[in-house]
């Protein structure tokens, strides 16, 4: 059998709309038309690509609105369709295109009768006519133009105003990521849908209290679940060098979780999630039962499944682990359990700690543990940054408790971590999502995970009794 080899792009057809929903760009195809065709880099952001090559090629600067998911035959043959609006006219065309009435269009007028069905599709969805889309108020033709003029109420109080110049990230019918500049600092407009809603409130809340740690948000859209930010100074760890910058965003860290004591109910109540030691010991048997319900159902070997007796163990040692955390009198506080240098901005004023939505209030050892993860994927196992990250974070912390507590602490978080990390996410509590396969594979890797871990830190418990 010869194997299939993935290709390293995505093909996407673009259904360039005019802002009236009237017109459509298509280029010419002999007798016929074509929707403009796009290949992307697989994994990259879809909105950013896109509109990058359509302004390229066509000289066209648009804002992407949704991806249709809804047309079978096409996704079998591996083509993608992208809904958009024409914003404006930035360039000269390399590729001929023309703007032709939709109305105009017909099944055999089209290259494909695939492409006919997408555009017809697109127009239903978008609503042109001024009416909102019932798909998102991202999916509606004039959106953009709405955001802009709100932007610029918002920022002439400021003294500064847009330039012209923006680059779209992400986009769907519900979430939005488009950086503007302007002639003073660059802004962020962000939006979000489920499941990410929570991340609206719990980003507003901790604008207010821990300013100058998080992104400063300049105003809200509560109707869009959106809100305008101004850019943080500085650059993502993830594209910098230097080992210093990781050992500031390790006492950045620190700092923040500890200014965030006594402000756990009020994140709690933003949408937070509850990873306390009470909230994660009431999770513990049920979780486990979850995860052996999953280890029978496993097909694939290897792996070899786990046990009910081994999963029964593992739950006996995250119980017994999680009574060693209380008793150390850690404050539970502020932790991010997707904390990661592509979300962490560094400066040598600063740092700032990006994406909220999944902040939870428990241990604040469970975030540094992350940290260490992506450390450790980057520069190695045990490395010399690693203990200076490890003795950087702990010195802010020897302020709150002792250092033996802290070690205490810091020995249980291979385990702990993960376990907290699995009972947060809600994935296995969603018998919906269960039923992916993906999903089913992700919980089972993590029960291994702590599997290993329990019998590692049980290993290490043994040998200090000795």
């Amino acid at each position: 059998m010869v194997p299939v080899i993935e290709s390293e792009h995505e093909n996407y057809r673009v259904i360039v709309l005019s802002p009236d929903g009237k017109d459509i760009l298509v280029v010419p195809d002999g007798n016929q038309f074509a929707l403009p065709s796009v290949e992307i880099p697989r994994w990259q952001r879809v909105a950013e690509n896109l509109t990058e090559i359509v302004k390229a090629e066509w000289g066209e600067e648009v804002v992407c609105l949704f991806e249709l998911d809804d047309l079978p035959r096409s996704s079998e043959a591996g083509i993608h369709y992208q809904a958009a609006e024409h914003w404006r006219t930035v360039g000269v065309p390399k590729i001929p295109a023309r703007w032709i009435p939709v109305e105009s269009l017909s099944k055999e007028s089209l290259a494909s009768a695939d492409e006919y069905l997408a555009i017809q599709r697109a127009r239903v969805q978008c609503s042109e006519g001024g009416n909102a889309s019932p798909i998102g108020p991202f999916g509606t033709l004039g959106w953009f133009k709405e955001l802009r003029t709100w932007i610029d109420g918002v920022l002439e109080s400021l003294g500064f105003h847009l330039n012209g110049n923006f680059r779209q990230l992400n986009a769907s019918p519900t979430f939005s990521l488009i950086r503007f500049e302007t002639d003073g600092p660059a802004v962020w407009f962000k939006a979000v849908g489920e499941p990410n809603q929570r991340e609206f409130p719990i980003t507003s809340v901790l604008s207010r209290l821990f300013p100058g740690r998080v992104p400063s948000v300049m105003a809200t859209r509560p109707d869009w679940n959106a809100w305008l930010m101004r850019e943080a100074v500085g650059s993502l760890l993830s594209e910098v060098q230097g080992e210093a910058l990781w050992e500031k965003a390790a006492a950045a860290l620190a700092q923040l979780q500890i200014e965030s004591i006594g402000h756990g109910a009020q994140i709690l109540g933003a949408g937070a999630r509850d990873v306390g030691v009470t909230a994660l010991s009431k999770m513990v048997e049920p979780l486990v039962e979850t995860m052996a319900r999953l280890m029978e159902q496993q097909t694939k070997v290897p792996p070899e499944p786990l046990h009910r007796t081994q999963l029964r163990v593992v739950g006996d040692r995250i119980q017994t682990a999680l009574e060693a955390l209380e008793v150390l009198g850690i404050p539970e506080t502020l932790g991010h359990f997707d904390l990661n240098p592509g979300n962490i901005i560094v400066s040598p004023e600063r740092c700032v700690f990006l994406d909220w939505a999944e902040a939870y209030i428990g241990s604040p050892f469970f975030t540094f543990q992350y940290l260490l993860e992506h450390l450790r994927r980057t520069v190695g196992v045990d490395s010399a940054l690693e203990k200076r990250l490890v003795s950087t974070y702990s010195s802010r912390w020897e302020a709150v408790v002792s250092r033996i507590a802290i070690d205490d602490a810091l020995s249980l978080m291979p385990l702990l971590a993960v376990f907290a990390f699995a009972a947060g996410s809600e994935m296995w509590s969603d018998e919906e999502r269960l039923r992916d396969p993906a999903t089913a594979g992700y919980l089972r890797s993590l029960v291994r995970r702590m599997y290993r871990e329990a019998n590692s830190l049980s290993e290490r418990r043994s040998v200090c009794l000795h």
